[in-house]
């Protein structure tokens, strides 16, 4: 039988604060934006309140009015490939669709079999174009040339005699990741530049040393930025003006499903006697695989089941043990089903350098589905959730907190999510967004009048760019 949650005794102790993001966009909106006054700044350096942030609650996101009545077109480059987990690009951009042209240009497949640079161009839904570049192995060891490469053919893609003419003039460019930003800013025209950043890549295991100094390139030349953590949003505080923090949105209404009799659990996990304890997402370096194996043998009669790809990671490296489970990634449109066979979801991340900016996508989307949730003590899940997940600050303390979800329910705990959930939708976030984009296209345009008139009467005074951090010569110096 499943329960739904239990307060450690240890948790009672710490007494956590919780910490409110100025843009995760929580149950009670409303009441947020009457509490804050106009323009409001945080302490975090450069971190930002909206001017208004009232205006996200009357958007209409159901309708076209979410979005400007003349919608940018966007050409993202991302490193999540589409068909990978279902995350944060996905989440925004099968959104962002509804209402203006999406180009999704991924980071390239080198092939043994390819012989020259081509375009795999599918539509995933209507507006929204996926570009993956496939160029021959030997480009591998090129840099350079990959990049010239790919410009070059989404360039042709877009343009009058290309297969998308049409829908990409003066775009905004967004980027997820900065390694392609010196090739690609500037050559579409675009009105202006986002970087959307999820993740501290360059804490990354594998990540090219070149990422640091890129990172910044793209900071001294992007009009915005936005994060999907308050840690991630000091951090970058630092080097821009304009950063704003949108933590994870989710689709409530999808992953309440796992509450419903009509959805079936999973084959593979039917039939299970003892509790299943569950995880959802990448099977990578930032899981405590040793607490894993812990959780295992302190809990012999229950079910770990890991449900995501395997990447980053060496599989003969993961624990085995006969009540570990890898299951492998599956449809998101599955991910209800197998949350309603879990008795409890964790997030057993290690605590390192490489999770200390971390926001897992993952945390509303269970909140939604009522399984309660015990997590390690992630800075951004503490700041955070800390009144709807079990937070754990050792090894014991998450086999307790994971018997107290299993055994004694929390009722109040489980309703402070589902609330919670109910009013973080990534609709609200998208309409968000693309207001502080209109804004940055603004400010754009009024410093290219000003620069126009500065020409025109002889002025030769070196007029800063409006909303640029002051690491322009140093970026330039670094890449």
């Amino acid at each position: 039988m499943r329960t739904n949650g239990g307060m450690s005794g240890a948790e009672g102790r710490r007494g956590y604060r919780r910490f409110v993001r100025p843009m995760c966009l929580p149950a009670n909106l409303t009441e947020l934006a009457s509490r804050l006054p106009l323009g409001a700044d945080t302490s975090a350096r450069g971190v930002r309140v909206p001017q208004d942030i009232r205006r996200a609650v009357g958007h209409s996101v159901n309708t076209p009015s979410a979005e400007s009545a003349h919608a940018r077109p966007i050409i993202v480059h991302s490193h999540v490939r589409w068909d990978f987990v279902w995350q944060r690009p996905q989440q925004l951009f099968s959104r962002f669709a509804r209402h203006r042209d999406v180009l999704f240009v991924e980071e390239p497949r080198f092939l043994d079999d390819c012989s020259r640079p081509t375009l795999e161009h599918t539509t995933p839904q209507e507006r929204l174009h996926r570009l993956v570049p496939r160029l021959p192995a030997s480009y591998r060891d090129s840099e350079s040339a990959t990049h010239l490469a790919v410009r070059s053919m989404v360039q042709g893609l877009v343009s009058p005699r290309g297969m998308v003419k049409g829908p990409f003039p003066n775009p905004i460019q967004w980027f997820y990741t900065p390694m392609i930003a010196p090739s690609m800013l500037g050559a579409f025209g675009e009105t202006a530049v986002v970087y959307d950043c999820m993740d501290a890549l360059a804490r990354f295991r594998f990540s090219p040393m070149e990422l640091v100094p890129r990172e910044r390139y793209l900071l001294a030349r992007a009009d915005i930025v936005f994060t999907d953590s308050r840690v991630l949003a000091d951090a970058k505080g630092r080097y821009h003006e304009h950063v704003y923090d949108f933590g994870c949105g989710v689709d409530a209404e999808h992953f309440a499903a796992a509450m419903t009799v009509d959805t079936d659990v999973p084959e593979a996990l039917r039939g299970q006697v003892g509790p299943i304890l569950g995880y959802i997402g990448a099977v990578d370096e930032r899981l405590d695989y040793v607490l894993i194996a812990h959780l295992a043998e302190q809990i012999p009669e229950s079910t770990i089941a890991l449900v995501g790809p395997i990447v980053k990671v060496d599989p003969r490296d993961l624990p085995r043990r006969a009540n570990i489970r890898y299951l492998g990634q599956q449809p998101h449109d599955l991910l209800p089903a197998f949350l309603k066979s879990f008795d409890v979801s964790m997030m057993p991340f290690v605590l390192s350098k490489t999770t200390a900016y971390i926001n897992p996508t993952r945390t509303l989307e269970v909140l939604a589905s009522g399984i309660p949730i015990v997590s390690t003590a992630i800075t951004d899940v503490v700041r955070t959730f800390s009144e709807e997940v079990m937070i754990a600050e050792s090894a014991r303390e998450f086999v307790e907190a994971v018997r107290m979800a299993v055994h004694v329910p929390d009722i109040e705990r489980r309703q402070r999510g589902l609330a919670r959930a109910r009013g973080a939708s990534w609709e609200a976030i998208t309409a968000e967004m693309s207001r502080l984009m209109d804004e940055a296209i603004g400010r754009r345009e009024r410093h290219t009048r000003g620069e126009r008139r500065s020409a025109s009467a002889g002025d030769m005074i070196d007029t800063p760019v409006i909303g640029r951090p002051r690491i322009e010569r140093e970026a330039q110096r670094a890449v």
